[in-house]
């Protein structure tokens, strides 16, 4: 769960720089990355834990 912050976090700031530098193409590039950082993190938040598979004992 830690993990799923961190990612949202760092799409924050990355799409905070790339609002900043918008008026070049760099801008719009840099948002949109930071934007898909933002919806990542925000979906494996939501994403079920993997079972385990059975031992066969």
């Amino acid at each position: 769960m830690t993990v799923n912050w961190i990612v949202f976090g760092l799409g924050v700031i990355i799409s905070l720089l790339g609002y900043y530098l918008i008026p070049g193409d760099w801008g719009y590039g840099i948002l949109g990355f930071g934007l898909a950082l933002i919806l990542l993190g925000i979906l494996s938040m939501f994403r079920r834990p993997m079972r385990e598979p059975k031992s066969r004992h």
